[in-house]
């Protein structure tokens, strides 16, 4: 690649005046305009933004950069591309030793590692340095720790076409930034932010919870879990004010000089309450405001020496954090997973910490992926607000958006911060001056000439447009806190102060009429029927009955819009991830089983998703707005046909993606998002169903071809399957082989093996004792055991080896003439490509599980077993098996399903 004369002509001009550049007079913002600008243009990217895209969209943000305490407050440059930020640059003056001053290293490391980007810059011209900001920044780390890269200006001519192939704008693009970033991934003490601030609020929890139960031992454990949840929250809240110059920086670290700190910090809060009017701080009764106010947390008594401890974790230098940069959604994964457990009393009155039983039971909490929401919230919000107006006077200030099961806020922040770019854009686009003018404007000019929404405005978006329910008090608490740091982001002091005086009214909503504690799928009739004298305060507590009609009665009220369109009252979009979660009476009350086996959509093995579905669909208005992320075996499974039915009955499904990789690392669940709209399907109406690969941001579900399905079709098939497989050509191909070839069932006969224990038909104690098994034959009715993995192909390998005695005692149990004789063994859940079917030839005697097929041969065919072993073993058939199983993705081998696909004459084979 040729070197531009532009940087050519940089490096001469810095060389001839590098004496005068290196004086302490030449300053940054002299380096930035008349070195670093140029050096990025010429690297592709609008540093000035000529293109004249929305603010959202602009390659390169210069940082509005506040002066605290000595600190500059926000990195120079964020690159970016569509809206997401790839990597920060922070400058300096030449005359620092960028290449040994360990102070402006901390200080990018600090943003980047907070802002959780893989790579960052900090340059002075002179020099280059690139760092892993994978790596926890440590106030005590050399500048060289972490860097990958170091060059010298001398070094730009020659080594040109290695920093144009990382950091072009079309090297972003194209992805080799991201692929030079996990190339050069230091490995040792990588600390993800995420991980690192959980496990700080999680110690911050066990020093809390410890104290205040031992300080104040007349608290139940709900009050010392509301007071614990909402001093953590106040505390974060005021820091990350201070970071982003809302607040005096400081005010927090000040209170580690004195005593009766717990007293100075109340006083701090009460101020916040007069400040912003958040129901976070809200101490006294006040006319119009929904909620109780907090009595609870005054009256505690809290040790100065645990409060020094997180108020010094808090600063630098002992902190890496950098709040003014830490994304909303990062803030949410962190709490999502600090909300899985809970503090528990014990009869001395210590506090415990342990998993909730609903997330233990669950595996764990898996926070959705952004690119996720983004996807899901452009699919629904997006098509809502299409041709509509903004202002308080236009169509898109009528829209209602829910999350009914809202956890730490992810789906609200999402649509909250779509509708407030999309609110900038069109204000923007149509004379922002206009708009920012008047007793209420709409926009205001920010110090460095963009335009942004003015905190009324964004306030009054947010409490016009999103609701949210969870049962979870704490999960509500977070959302509201993550809202309204929303409504504060890109503020500072100054711009915070103006519209302070502007509006003569506190700056933040109480959002007690949008973000409610209740049990979405479980409302007042609940109580009807059952015996009120069973039931006490906790368990009323833990069902929290939620009453639509009474808590959002303006929305649900089928007299409000959109009449207009032939609708009811609802939701216009209903967005989000609910629960996986088995209904079952070890985790759940009886009576609750029954309540929620009472919606249309149970069936065997109900989830609590399926019902959310339901629930979801049931509450949109005409017309409203459908976007999950979901398990995605419901779809064909036998036992969610009446969800199904339901959906088809119901909605207009508009789009499923089918994900083949898993969307929540550490869950295996594979997913599907499913887009619907309240309305009856007309009868061409298509579904489109995507299937993107390994896809890991939107735009790359957006660019994902689609095919498409008649809706009919599924109405008008047995079971009501969502067949997303067999579709576009290779599903044509598939279907016709079904149609001319011969089902397994054609050739021989098939049944799954045994089950030995139920609690339809044993105590628990033979369960837990496993009462039938022994290691070794202790007599002829003992069968060795099989299970599923010891089936390979075309062998069988033990690995238990214990001993089952045989016989109708067991709970599913079958004759002998399946387990005996010359036949066929089919591993029920499949294996990986490209052999997926896994099968063996037995004639031993063997006691198999339900994960084993038994194959045997049919007396009316008299088929050859070794050969119709070849078959199922061949890579064909395991090429083809997964678009015709019943399961979307854990493929599992069923009877009478799989064609084998045989020439007529081998029919005829023995």
């Amino acid at each position: 690649m040729t070197v531009p004369a532009k940087i050519l002509n940089l490096v001469k001009r810095f060389e001839q005046n590098l004496d005068a550049y290196k004086q302490g007079r030449y300053n940054e913002a002299q380096v930035r305009r008349e070195f670093i600008d140029p050096f990025f243009k010429t690297l592709g990217w609008d540093v000035d933004n000529e293109e004249g895209y929305a603010e959202s969209y602009k390659d390169v943000v210069h940082e509005d950069a506040i002066n605290v305490s000595g600190a500059l407050k926000a990195p120079d440059y964020c690159f970016r591309i569509g809206g997401t930020r790839k990597f920060f640059l922070e400058a300096k003056k030449p005359s620092v030793n960028i290449k040994d001053d360990i102070h402006p290293a901390y200080q990018l490391r600090r943003y980047a590692w907070s802002a959780k980007l893989p790579l960052s810059i900090l340059t002075d011209f002179e020099e280059l340095a690139v760092y892993d900001c994978r790596v926890k920044p440590i106030k005590t780390d050399r500048a060289s720790k972490a860097r990958i890269l170091y060059l010298n200006y001398m070094d730009y001519p020659q080594r040109w076409d290695e920093i144009a192939t990382i950091f072009s704008r079309e090297a972003v693009l194209k992805g080799s930034f991201d692929k030079y970033a996990e190339s050069k991934k230091v490995k040792r003490g990588t600390a993800e932010v995420d991980a690192a601030f959980l496990g700080e609020i999680e110690r911050w929890r066990e020093l809390l919870a410890r104290n205040i139960a031992l300080r104040n031992p007349e608290l139940s454990q709900r009050e010392l879990n509301f007071a614990v949840q909402r001093t953590i929250d106040r505390i974060i809240f005021l820091r990350i004010c201070e970071d982003r110059g809302i607040e005096i920086y400081g005010k927090l670290m000040a209170l580690q000089n004195g005593q009766r700190i717990y007293q100075r910090l109340l006083h701090l809060f009460r101020q916040a309450d007069d400040r912003y009017n958040s129901g976070l701080f809200f101490f006294k009764l006040e006319k119009g405001r929904p909620d109780n106010p907090d009595t609870l947390t005054p009256s505690l008594t809290i040790d100065d020496k645990i409060l020094k401890d997180i108020l010094k974790s808090l600063y630098y230098p002992d902190s890496p954090y950098e709040f003014s940069v830490l994304p909303a959604d990062i803030l949410g994964q962190v709490y999502e997973q600090f909300l899985g457990k809970v503090i528990r009393l014990t009869a001395a009155h210590r506090a415990v910490v342990e998993d909730k039983p609903e997330v233990k039971k669950a595996g764990g909490v898996y926070y959705t992926p952004t690119y996720i929401v983004d996807y899901i919230v452009k699919h629904t919000v997006g098509n809502l607000v299409k041709d509509r107006k903004p202002g308080p006077k236009g169509a898109v200030s009528k829209l209602k958006i829910l999350d009914p099961a809202c956890g730490s806020g992810s789906f609200l922040l999402g649509a909250y911060q779509f509708l407030l770019d999309w609110h900038r854009d069109a204000y923007i686009g149509d004379n922002p001056k206009k708009w920012a003018t008047g007793s209420t404007p709409r926009l205001y000019q920010s110090p460095g000439g963009g335009w942004r929404l003015t905190t009324n405005e964004r306030k009054r978006i947010l409490l016009n447009n999103v609701y949210g329910v969870d049962i979870d008090l704490q999960a509500v608490e977070t959302t509201k806190l993550s809202l309204l740091l929303k409504v504060l982001e890109g503020e500072d002091e100054q711009t915070f102060g103006r519209q302070l005086s502007m509006f003569q009214e506190r700056v933040l909503p109480d959002l007690g009429n949008n973000i409610k504690c209740g049990n979405s799928l479980i409302g007042p009739d609940f109580y009807k029927g059952q015996q009120m004298s069973l039931i006490d305060d906790d368990e009323i507590y833990r069902i929290n009955a939620f009453d639509w009609q009474a808590e959002f009665p303006e929305i649900m009220n089928p007299l409000n819009p959109p009449l207009e369109k032939g609708g009811k009252g609802g939701f216009d979009a209903v967005i989000g991830n609910p629960p996986y979660v088995i209904v079952e009476r070890d985790l759940f009350s009886s009576a609750v089983v029954d309540y929620l086996r009472n919606y249309n959509v149970a069936q065997y093995k109900l989830d609590l998703f399926h019902v959310f579905i339901q629930k979801g669909v049931d509450l949109l208005a005409q017309n409203g707005l459908f976007g999950y992320i979901v398990p995605n075996p419901w779809l064909t499974l036998q036992f969610t046909k009446k969800l199904r039915h339901y959906l088809l009955e119901k909605t207009s499904i508009s789009e499923i993606v089918i994900f083949d990789h898993l969307v929540f690392q550490s869950a295996d669940v594979h997913t599907a998002l499913v887009f619907m709209k309240k309305c009856s399907a007309k009868g061409d109406h298509r579904v489109g169903v995507k299937n993107p690969r390994e896809a890991r941001q939107s735009v790359s579900i957006e660019k994902a071809p689609s095919n498409f399905v008649l809706q009919k079709s599924w109405s008008n098939n047995e079971n009501y399957v969502f067949e997303t497989r067999l579709v576009g050509e290779l599903g044509k191909l598939i279907i016709k082989l079904m149609i001319e070839c011969p089902s397994l069932g054609a050739v021989a006969r098939a049944s799954l093996g045994c089950q030995a224990y139920n609690r339809s038909k044993h105590t628990p104690k033979q369960i837990a004792d496993r009462v039938f098994h022994e290691q070794y034959k202790a007599g002829d009715d003992y069968l060795p055991e099989l299970a599923g993995t010891d089936v390979e192909r075309y062998e069988i390998n033990r690995k238990r080896g214990q001993w089952i005695k045989y016989g109708p005692w067991l709970h599913d149990y079958r004759t002998m003439d399946w387990l005996q004789g010359p036949r066929i063994l089919v591993r029920e859940i499949a294996g990986k490509p490209p052999y997926q079917i896994h099968a063996c030839y037995t004639e031993k005697t063997y006691c198999n599980y339900k994960t084993i097929l038994n194959v045997n041969p049919s007396e009316a065919t008299n088929f050859s077993m070794k050969y119709l072993l070849g078959l199922l073993n061949s890579r064909l058939l395991s090429f083809l098996y997964p678009y015709m199983s019943n399961k979307m993705v854990t493929i599992a081998f069923k009877k009478n399903i799989l064609g084998l696909f045989l020439h007529k004459a081998s029919a005829r084979s023995r």
